[in-house]
């Protein structure tokens, strides 16, 4: 999926476990697995903004955008020179 969630960067830089931000958040350890794993085909406006209230950051800073190839696999960034 060409969308990628960086909850698991967030979630070390504020030194915080996946069951404390559940908690926080009010969705279960599973639901934010789904969501943290990249297995999640939706996220709820409500979810992200409580993801980014507890977390103290952007949406940006929890999700982005990859292309992918035909066959499905992320692209490599381009080469620089």
């Amino acid at each position: 999926m060409p969308i990628v969630v960086d909850i698991d960067v967030m979630l070390a830089r504020r030194k915080m476990s996946v069951g404390e931000l559940a908690d926080r958040v009010g969705i279960t350890p599973a639901n934010l697995a789904v969501l943290k794993n990249g297995r999640a085909k939706a996220v709820r406006f409500a979810t992200l903004a409580a993801l980014c209230e507890v977390l103290d950051c952007q949406p940006g800073d929890l999700l982005h955008w990859e292309a992918e190839d035909t066959a499905g696999s992320r692209t490599a960034p381009a080469d620089a020179s």
